[in-house]
């Protein structure tokens, strides 16, 4: 790696942080805490669909399932979110957004949009200029999918 590549992932990282630290505080200041934010986007965000179980949140989330469910339980407290029985499995439950939830998220992520258009380019992923790591697998032999202790 050149010096010009360490710049341009010291830089990158530096967007992340920045970005990670406007979002807490300003989900915070609406009384969420940034993990609230993070369910409530999972829940919007997730494909194909307005709900989803809680394995699936711990994974979009890269929680444990006994802290995914606890999440849940204080969303839930504060009327964010709401769980339905899944009408094709009894022993499952879905996880959606309540009309509460919808408008503190729509807030919330209208504000992190405003954010990400402020930092301009700073979070556009680095352009490498030195060769990069033999083979096509990650360096790291991490792999995404699920929570570590899952």
């Amino acid at each position: 790696m050149t010096k010009q590549d360490f710049e341009a992932l010291a830089r990158f990282r530096f967007g992340i942080r920045r970005y990670l630290r406007f979002s807490e505080v300003i989900v915070r200041r609406h009384g969420l805490t940034p993990q609230q934010y993070q369910l409530l986007l999972a829940l919007k965000g997730f494909p194909a669909r307005d709900w989803a179980s809680v394995g699936e949140l711990a994974d979009r989330l890269q929680l444990r399932h006994h802290s995914t469910v606890e999440l849940v339980n204080r969303a839930q407290t504060q009327e964010l979110v709401q769980r339905t029985p899944d009408p094709e499995d009894a022993r499952a439950v879905r996880v959606g957004l309540t009309a509460h939830g919808e408008q503190v998220l729509g807030r919330l992520s209208a504000l992190h949009r405003d954010e990400l258009d402020r930092m301009g380019g700073v979070l556009a992923p680095p352009v490498w200029e030195g060769p990069g790591p033999a083979g096509n697998g990650r360096a790291d032999g991490v792999s995404g999918g699920s929570a570590p202790g899952r």
